[in-house]
């Protein structure tokens, strides 16, 4: 039987992620990042996110936050733009929803942005109601059933 000489497994990578609770600075965009909100995550690190400035572009998720921060559609992150490829960027930083709604009190983003919704904006199924499944019946069809 070989000998185990690490110093635990998989569970001791993940760590206990203590440092979710704290409350940390809010980072405001410099020149060369912008502010996107995801729209599909891609796998292999990588995510489609629409810029604020209007485009839409495809995002590598940086190495510190691979397996580390979770990120999912919908999501406000901070990339950074690249000088050489303007249809790629970095995601820099995951804003939490705390945080994004402050940028949003801020005007840092538009006030049509959607935050924390599973689907990023423009995609508005059934705001009027009409899709509700709940169907009220009289009880006299009631009883001709």
């Amino acid at each position: 039987m070989p000998k185990n000489k690490g110093k635990g497994g998989k569970n001791r990578k993940r760590g206990k992620n203590e440092a979710d609770d704290e409350k940390r600075e809010l980072v405001f965009k410099e020149d060369g990042q912008e502010y996107a909100q995801v729209l599909r995550m891609l796998g292999n690190g990588r995510c489609e996110a629409a810029c604020i400035d209007g485009t839409k572009r495809l995002c590598h998720i940086r190495g510190k936050m691979h397996k580390k921060v979770w990120i999912a559609a919908g999501d406000i992150v901070l990339v950074g733009l690249r000088d050489y490829q303007d249809d790629k960027a970095d995601v820099i930083l995951k804003y939490m929803p705390d945080e994004a709604r402050l940028l949003k009190a801020y005007g840092e983003l538009p006030e049509n942005t959607r935050l924390n919704e599973g689907i990023a904006g423009g995609l508005d199924e059934e705001e009027d109601g009409a899709g509700d499944d709940y169907i009220e019946f009289e009880d006299e069809d009631i009883d001709k059933i």
